[in-house]
């Protein structure tokens, strides 16, 4: 990291992912091209979640290449009288796999469910009966996490 004034402690930046309601994940599609899709995920201990479609290109991007890398970014408020913007950020770079195991999927839906729609959880359990076999969930296993903040 070249600003080392702004580096933030590992913990920061695992708050951070906690705090978003989404990043944005960089990845290279199947011709080789760079790829980037904002998601919802979920982190759970060094690992994060997200749901997608069974099928299309994140998927087949993927499928080909699992290196990743996820930005997040909380608190942006720009300071137009010194020419700057304030900031917090995390960055993951980690490889994707899809998860297989129903009980697995369950448990990441569950969290990012909890995470994004905790008024609803009535309707979790009919939502997975409803979906589940054409629903993929993905995790990412974080091998680095970066974080910065400008107050």
């Amino acid at each position: 990291m070249r600003r080392k004034d702004l580096e933030r402690p590992a913990e920061f930046g695992l708050e951070l992912i906690d705090r978003c309601e989404y990043g944005v994940m960089a990845l290279t599609d199947t011709e080789g091209a760079p790829y980037a899709v904002p998601l919802n995920l979920v982190r759970d201990g060094d690992r994060l979640y997200f749901h997608c479609a069974t099928e299309g290109k994140k998927t087949d991007s993927l499928r080909k290449n699992p290196a990743v890398c996820v930005s997040f970014a909380g608190g942006v408020k720009p300071v137009p009288d010194k020419f700057t913007t304030l900031y917090q950020s995390a960055t993951v770079f980690g490889e994707a796999s899809e998860v297989t195991s129903a009980d697995e999927k369950i448990r990441a839906l569950r969290l990012l469910c909890e995470k994004l729609a905790p008024s609803n959880m009535a309707d979790f359990d009919k939502a997975i009966d409803r979906s589940l076999g054409r629903t993929a969930v993905w995790k990412i296993d974080i091998k680095e996490l970066t974080a910065k903040e400008k107050k």
